[in-house]
């Protein structure tokens, strides 16, 4: 039993192949698989939305929320931060339970992509030698992508592109700073939280991560008129760039939609 135990912890510094994720991005991430397996188990259909977006359509404003909210010194560390996990491991001992977070974007996207939810000893060294493995081989920009394409926001629904539209019908490049602060807030438990919909929790917490924002200079008065110049007018009327287009921008780009309902 020993042996089968280091072998498949061993397996970890292996399979899979954490390289090819550099460009490869799938249709069908382990947390998916396994919320399939357990909607099927209790009798029920869920239906599995998934939009992908490339990093580059993705709102600077949900960027900087989820990093606020997830992993505040996520360019910084080396895919674990030993004080955030020395607190969650303090809070477990004061409560007596294995619940406390703590994990780092990079570990969430070794459990999201490859994992599942369990918390057993196992499971979480695997997820330790994957999150090593993920910051060794791919860039802070790729992982940061791939986590908001794979996150899960709701029941069914994964990545920032499926719930931007379904929460408030944009694409994720129109996020405001209020939406994006929501969408954060939601992520540590979003089957049981809405942005939408928000409780007493969801408000605080979404309040403090839009004023941390605003305090580190994300948010700035007519960041929208700075960044579309094209929208200014002159007193005529016209646009006050000639040659630019007054359409607004949606931010679509190229993209792959997954939609399929499991029974």
């Amino acid at each position: 039993m020993l042996a089968l135990l280091i072998l498949d912890v061993g397996s970890a510094f292996v399979y899979p192949n954490v390289s090819k994720y550099k460009r490869y991005d799938p249709k069908m991430s382990s947390m998916m698989e396994y919320r399939i397996r357990q909607v099927r188990a209790e009798g029920k259909k869920i239906h599995i939305i998934r939009k992908w977006v490339p990093f580059s359509n993705i709102s600077p404003y949900i960027v900087k929320a989820v990093l606020i909210g997830e992993d505040d010194s996520f360019w910084h560390n080396s895919g674990f931060d030993v004080n955030g996990m020395e607190a969650a491991l303090e809070k477990d001992i004061k409560t007596h339970r294995l619940k406390a977070g703590g994990s780092t974007i990079t570990q969430q996207l070794a459990k999201n992509l490859f994992l599942t939810p369990s918390r057993n000893p196992v499971r979480k060294l695997k997820e330790a030698i994957l999150t090593w493995r993920l910051n060794r081989d791919l860039s802070k920009r790729r992982i940061l992508e791939l986590y908001l394409n794979y996150a899960e926001w709701g029941h069914g629904i994964f990545g920032i592109g499926a719930a931007s539209l379904h929460y408030y019908g944009v694409p994720a490049s129109r996020l405001s700073p209020e939406q994006a602060a929501r969408l954060a807030t939601v992520l540590p438990n979003p089957n049981i939280y809405s942005p939408t919909r928000p409780d007493r929790y969801v408000r605080r917490r979404s309040d403090i991560i839009y004023r941390i924002m605003a305090k580190r200079g994300i948010i700035m008065p007519d960041y929208e008129e700075a960044m579309n110049p094209a929208k200014e007018k002159t007193p005529e009327g016209k646009p006050a760039f000639p040659g630019e287009s007054t359409a607004k921008t949606t931010g679509s780009g190229p993209s792959s939609f997954l939609n399929f309902t499991a029974k």
